[in-house]
C-alpha cells in the first residue's frame, strides 16, 4: 500500500470520528485481501494524528465459536465460514460500543497461537471517537448481519485479485502450522467458498480500496 493512499485514508476515517460522540467505520473484505492490515494502519495512523486512544480497532475474529462448539455443530473443518461466528453477538457489540460512553467496553480478540477467542481483551475507552470494525461478513445481506451496515459511519471493502489473496492465505496457513498442501487446500476449498459470499456483498460499501496499493477507489 502506498504512502499517499494510506495517508488519504487515515485522514478520511479521522474526518468521519466527531469532536464530542462516537462512531463506527466498518472495513470488509475477502479472506487474504489485507482488511486487517488496513483496519490497524488507519486506526493507528487516526491515533497518531489525533492523540492515542482516539481509535480503536475492533476484528470480528474475537466472535469465532470456540473449537469445542465447533466440533459438537461439526462445522471445524469450516471454521470461518458466516455460521462459525456468533454474529448476533458481533451486532450486539457494535450496538453496545455506540450507546455506552460512560465506561470501558471490553470486546474479544482472537489469538491465533491457539486457535480460540480471548475474552475481554480489547478495551474501549470511555474517549474512544472511532472505532474501526474489520471482518468478512460487515455487509452481507442476511440477519444478524445486515444489522451492521446501519450501525456503520462509512463501509470500506479492501478488494484484492484472488490470486494475491490465495498467495496471501497459503503463506498465512503454512506459517501458523499446516504443510504448505494443507494450507493451499484450505485456502481454496474453505477460505475460497467463503470469498463467494463475501464479495457478493461489496457493492454495499461506501468506498471500496484496492487490497494491493492501499488507494481508494469511487464509491460503491
Amino acid at each position: 500500500m502506498t504512502d499517499d493512499g494510506m495517508e488519504t485514508l487515515i485522514r478520511r476515517a479521522l474526518a468521519l470520528a466527531p469532536a464530542d460522540g462516537r462512531v463506527v467505520l466498518g472495513i470488509a473484505g475477502s479472506p487474504g485481501s489485507g482488511k486487517t492490515t488496513l483496519a490497524r494502519t488507519v486506526a493507528a495512523g487516526v491515533n497518531r494524528l489525533a492523540g492515542a486512544g482516539t481509535a480503536v480497532h475492533l476484528p470480528m475474529d474475537g466472535f469465532h465459536l470456540a473449537n469445542a462448539t465447533l466440533d459438537a455443530l461439526g462445522r471445524h473443518d469450516r471454521k470461518g465460514a458466516i455460521d462459525t461466528f456468533d454474529g448476533w453477538g458481533f451486532a450486539a457489540l457494535l450496538e453496545r460500543v455506540l450507546a455506552e460512553r460512560t465506561n470501558p467496553v471490553y470486546a474479544p480478540s482472537f489469538e491465533r497461537t491457539v486457535d480460540e477467542p480471548v475474552a475481554g481483551a480489547i478495551p474501549i475507552p470511555p474517549g474512544t471517537r472511532l472505532v474501526v470494525a474489520e471482518g468478512n461478513y460487515l455487509l452481507v445481506d442476511q440477519d444478524p448481519w445486515s444489522r451492521i451496515p446501519a450501525l456503520l459511519a462509512e463501509s470500506w471493502f479492501v478488494a484484492t485479485p484472488e490470486d494475491e489473496r490465495m498467495r496471501r492465505l497459503v503463506d498465512r496457513h503454512t506459517r501458523h502450522g499446516r504443510t504448505p498442501e494443507a494450507a493451499a487446500a484450505w485456502a481454496r476449498d474453505v477460505d475460497g467458498a467463503n470469498a463467494v459470499v463475501i464479495e457478493a456483498s461489496r457493492p454495499r460499501a461506501t468506498l471500496v480500496v484496492d487490497g494491493t496499493t492501499g488507494l481508494p477507489g469511487s464509491p460503491a
